[in-house]
C-alpha cells in the first residue's frame, strides 16, 4: 500500500470540504508523499538550542504612552457641526424608507 493511501486522501479531501475524482486522488498521491516526506524531514532537526520566540523584532513596547488631553468637545458643540437640522437634541436625517 502506497503512502498515503487512498482512504486517506479522500479523508483529508473531506475535512477540507473538496471533492475529488479518482484521477485527482491518483495525481496528488505522490505530491503529498512528497509533502510528508519534507514534513517528515523537518522532525529531524535539531532544536534543542533553539531559542522560543513569539515575534524576532526584539520590541517589547511600540505604543505610545498614555497621556491625558484637553477634555474632548461638548455634545453642544458636536451637534452644532451638522448641517442637518436638530430634533430633541438629536441630528435629523432623511427617512429610509422615502
Amino acid at each position: 500500500m502506497s503512502f498515503p493511501s487512498t482512504t486517506e486522501i479522500y479523508h483529508v479531501a473531506k475535512l477540507a470540504r473538496l471533492t475529488l475524482t479518482d484521477a485527482e486522488v491518483e495525481r496528488l498521491a505522490p505530491e503529498l508523499a512528497s509533502i510528508i516526506g519534507v514534513i517528515d524531514l523537518l522532525k529531524e532537526v535539531d532544536t534543542k538550542n533553539v531559542i522560543l520566540t513569539a515575534q524576532n523584532t526584539g520590541l517589547t513596547n511600540v505604543l505610545r504612552e498614555d497621556t491625558l488631553r484637553s477634555p474632548s468637545p461638548s455634545p453642544d458643540a458636536l451637534l452644532s457641526c451638522s448641517p442637518l437640522p436638530l430634533v430633541q437634541h438629536q441630528i435629523q436625517t432623511p427617512s429610509a424608507h422615502g
